[in-house]
């Protein structure tokens, strides 16, 4: 692929892909991040150990659109903070979408090779790039390794011009071509993406939004998910109306057919439930998304443990995003109050926020998410997929409100499901 070569056929989502560069000390990934975004964004010095926690670049790559870079510190650090550093090299990389591991001239090491197996343990795709290629072409063993993994390694040199010649192996690689390589990963991956709601509605179509505006409601704005389905019903060139649950009946009576499917916010449920008739298509936002993002069944299946657990029982409430605790806090006190009017009786509940996870998951008989707007699809199922894997069963906001409000079945109904 060469410089400006065109990615069409693919519909690029808005949704923002975390990209982590990793690799020992001084081997150069910061340096290559300052170049392949032409900006100093990274401290570069001969000292080894220079990037001490993740240092998070957002980036406009065309045409993927917004991808977030991650700098992080050398996995071979052992300096007194070294282990601290290597957490949160392995935070950024739990939540990424593609890791870049740098090599230098010094081949391949047995950090290299355990860093490289934990990705494909997380199923994280990877780039290889083979740094310093000035000094030292990749060496058998390296070539050898990858290509028995099914990937190649990029031979590159920071140092270089764009403009310089700089032959490898009888090619040239340069910062354009890191780019177009890293543009490729990202495009598969999308490419495995299917639609929101697009694929449910047809040419005029009517579908109402019902959007709560109240005090956990941003100033100024919608959050991204009414955003996303807004965009897709356009797309379908379907029609859409939206309001407030207060103006819903009014909403619906102004139609003059009645609309495809009603998406309300599911703290909306119970009352939007009584209003729209039931031979009308009712569902969430969070079911929606759960549905768009390969996560409906498996959360589906995690909310069966709900009506087993006990007194004694940990449940861990997990919020992707971070914000000033209301009152009403839906993670905080909302969610831990309907769960003990529906069991009679409160589990013991533990709330994390932002990109906070704990490593002590078998602790917990239940995982309650939020919709994970603030993620990235792959950290979300990530986060599903180690639940999983250590026989924790989750679930998410949307479907337990759904659940303990009586109204699972019909919110899932419309997408081919059974609760």
């Amino acid at each position: 692929m060469t410089q400006g070569a065109s990615h069409k056929g693919h519909e690029v989502k808005g949704e923002r892909m975390n990209i982590c560069f990793i690799g020992k000390r001084n081997v150069g990934k910061s340096s290559i991040i300052n170049k392949l975004i032409g900006q100093n964004v990274s401290i570069v010095a001969e000292q080894p150990g220079t990037t001490t926690d993740a240092v998070a670049k957002r980036y406009e790559l065309h045409p993927i659109g917004a991808v977030t870079i991650y700098d992080t510190a050398g996995y071979d650090d052992d300096s007194n903070l070294g282990e601290k550093r290597v957490q949160a090299t392995m935070k950024a990389l739990f939540r990424s979408d593609l890791a870049v591991i740098v090599l230098d001239n010094q081949g391949i090491k047995e950090t290299d090779v355990f860093y490289i197996e934990k990705l494909d343990e997380l199923k994280i795709p990877f780039v290889a790039v083979w740094n310093k290629s000035d000094v030292r072409g990749a060496d058998g063993e390296t070539m050898d390794f990858f290509e028995k993994r099914g990937s190649a390694v990029m031979e590159f040199s920071a140092i270089m011009n764009d403009s310089q010649s700089l032959p490898l192996h009888g090619k040239e690689e340069r910062i354009s071509d890191l780019k177009d390589e890293i543009v490729k990963k990202v495009l598969s991956l999308k490419g495995n993406e299917g639609f929101i709601i697009k694929d449910l509605i047809e040419q005029n179509d009517k579908v109402v939004l019902v959007m709560p505006i109240d005090n956990s409601a941003p100033k100024g704005r919608i959050i991204l998910p009414q955003v996303q389905v807004l965009r897709e019903v356009l797309d379908a060139n379907a029609i859409a109306l939206c309001c407030t649950e207060k103006e819903l009946n009014e909403a619906l009576q102004s139609l003059n057919r009645p609309p495809k499917i009603v998406i309300t916010d599911s703290q909306a449920i119970d009352f939007v439930s009584k209003i729209v008739p039931e031979n009308i298509n009712l569902t969430t936002f969070s079911v929606l998304f759960a549905r768009y993002r390969g996560e409906l069944r498996p959360l589906l299946d995690g909310l069966k443990v709900l009506k087993e657990l006990k007194g004694e029982d940990y449940v861990l409430v997990a919020e992707s995003c971070s914000h000033h605790a209301m009152d009403e806090d839906i993670g905080l006190v909302k969610i831990p109050r309907w769960i003990k009017e529906y069991l009679g009786f409160s589990p013991q509940f533990t709330k994390v926020n932002g990109h906070d996870f704990p490593d002590d998951l078998e602790k917990y008989r239940l995982v309650i998410h939020c919709g994970g707007c603030m993620m990235t699809r792959m950290e979300l199922l990530r986060r599903i997929n180690e639940c999983q894997r250590r026989g924790v069963a989750i679930t998410n906001y949307g479907m337990l409100i759904s659940e303990v409000h009586g109204y699972l079945e019909r919110v899932v109904r419309g997408m081919g499901q059974k609760a």
